[in-house]
């Protein structure tokens, strides 16, 4: 299967804008530095009291995966991500399928984030019917989004600043409710860690398959690799620090909310169990702050998905696994790619619309995990078995990370993996018709050369011909 390239008239290329502190930002708010709190009700009654363990466990398991993303986004400085990664190191069509998990994944970030913005704004204007206000979420974060890549960073920077001061605001509250709330000791501060009468290895690592969507977003760095200033360092750094950070800041934050509402206890509302956390820790002041933030946060993590997202598209359709025509196409005065954004803002729309946010966490996580397992793979095979040194690490982090995955992958419902297999199928069966039954080149990948021209490759990973 040939996958090689000529070099034609040079189109508009992505502007190289990003530093790594931009990097961090974006990765931080794709994730949120809230995250684990729209999930904490859920993850703390699936293990049983112990949400902070899960937390960390989830982070070990993604820094594996992590590092992966960063190695190999400094080896290929490529918008596709891990779709560009799979196909380049171990198949044009399996990096093909990883490209297809890989926009379910990302198209449907938006439009849950869309949901969840929707919902948080009705608890303070419910007079304002669902639909009004998806309507104008979706076309604010278009908008927005159309503006272009440094517009982005600077309002991401706004955003993780207001949600600091709030954690800050909520972990002082948890100090001085704990201080004068009556405990028995040391084991009051003990016992969100281990209880010997409600541990159970099974409800933690159940609990641990939910803790995961804490991380989930990190590799949205990786998207922006033509877009980062030095993508072969900054990459993997950002990488690598904001999954560490997300996990730091997540595992204080559900600790100070265990020692808050102890043990298992059941919640008014277990979707929005953090906010009734905090409106214990600190009154009515701080339940409406926590809200507002969730709101915010909501609102930063679907401008930033949707940035993602439409970079996945433009990666897959500059390599041909999409009509070129369209997602390939670079705008020229903002050098975005505006028909993805837009794309992306329709797909938010009429989603948000139809579609429940439990069913489209759990799709996302179809998506997710079965691109973090191919992103392992593919640093295996680079850094490993290709390498003429083999270094003990460069086998056994991608390989933890494949099978962490894998397993967490194992363990989603039947009914996720079901639609999942059907989007997959329908994957399937248009790259067959775009390559009348496989009988012709997949996909084409693409690379940014150092000279801002994107070089001719093959499959190998070595630079084509010129011509």
């Amino acid at each position: 299967m040939s996958t090689s390239l000529t070099e034609t008239a040079s189109p508009p290329q992505l502007r190289r804008a990003l530093g790594l502190w931009d990097l961090i930002l974006y990765g931080l708010i794709v994730i949120q530095p809230t995250a684990p709190m729209p999930v904490y009700g859920v993850m703390s009654e699936r293990s049983h009291g112990y949400a902070v363990i899960t937390v960390l466990l989830a982070m070990m398991a993604m820094l594996f995966t992590a590092i992966s993303y960063g190695r190999m986004a400094s080896a290929y400085p490529s918008a596709g991500s891990a779709f560009t990664y799979v196909g380049r190191e171990i198949h044009p069509a399996l990096g093909y399928l990883t490209g297809w998990s890989m926009a379910m994944d990302y198209v449907l970030n938006p439009l849950i984030c869309t949901i969840l913005c929707s919902k948080f704004a009705m608890n303070f204007l419910p007079e304002i019917p669902y639909t009004v206000w998806v309507v104008a979420f979706v076309s604010l974060f278009t908008a927005l989004n159309m503006q272009g890549i440094q517009t982005s960073a600077r309002i991401n920077s706004t955003l993780v600043a207001i949600m600091g001061v709030v954690i800050l605001l909520f972990l002082g509250a948890a100090v001085r409710y704990v201080h004068a709330a009556p405990h028995d000791g040391i084991a009051f501060f003990t016992r969100p860690f281990f209880d010997p009468k409600t541990f159970s290895i099974r409800s933690i690592l159940g609990g641990t398959s939910l803790a995961v969507l804490t991380y989930i977003g990190f590799d949205g760095i990786s998207t922006l690799s033509e877009e980062a200033k030095n993508p072969r360092r900054n990459i993997l750094l950002a990488t690598v620090f904001v999954c560490l950070l997300t996990g730091v800041l997540a595992s204080i934050e559900v600790y100070a909310a265990q020692l808050i509402w102890p043990g298992a206890q059941s919640f008014p509302d277990v979707d929005t169990a953090f906010v009734f956390v905090a409106g214990r820790a600190g009154g009515r002041w701080l339940f409406s702050i926590i809200n507002v933030t969730l709101l915010v946060a909501t609102f930063g993590s679907a401008l930033g998905a949707q940035l993602g997202a439409a970079r996945l598209l433009y990666g897959m359709g500059r390599s041909s696994a999409l009509p070129r025509g369209f997602f390939g196409a670079i705008e020229p005065k903002k050098r975005i790619p505006r028909n993805n954004v837009l794309l992306v803002g329709a797909v938010a729309l009429i989603g948000a619309m139809v579609l429940s946010f439990e069913r489209g966490v759990e799709l996302l996580n179809f998506g997710a995990l079965l691109a973090f397992m191919g992103v392992n793979a593919s640093a295996l095979a680079r850094f490993y078995f290709r390498e003429t040194h083999k270094r003990w690490f460069s086998f056994v982090s991608p390989v933890l990370g494949f099978l962490i995955c894998m397993l967490l992958w194992l363990s989603l419902s039947w009914r996720a993996k079901v639609l999942g297999t059907a989007w997959m199928v329908i994957g399937l069966a248009y790259g067959a018709y775009n390559t009348r039954g496989f009988r012709r080149g997949l996909v084409n990948f693409e690379i940014p050369g150092a000279n801002g021209q994107d070089e001719a490759i093959v499959t190998d990973g070595t630079p084509a011909a010129q011509p």
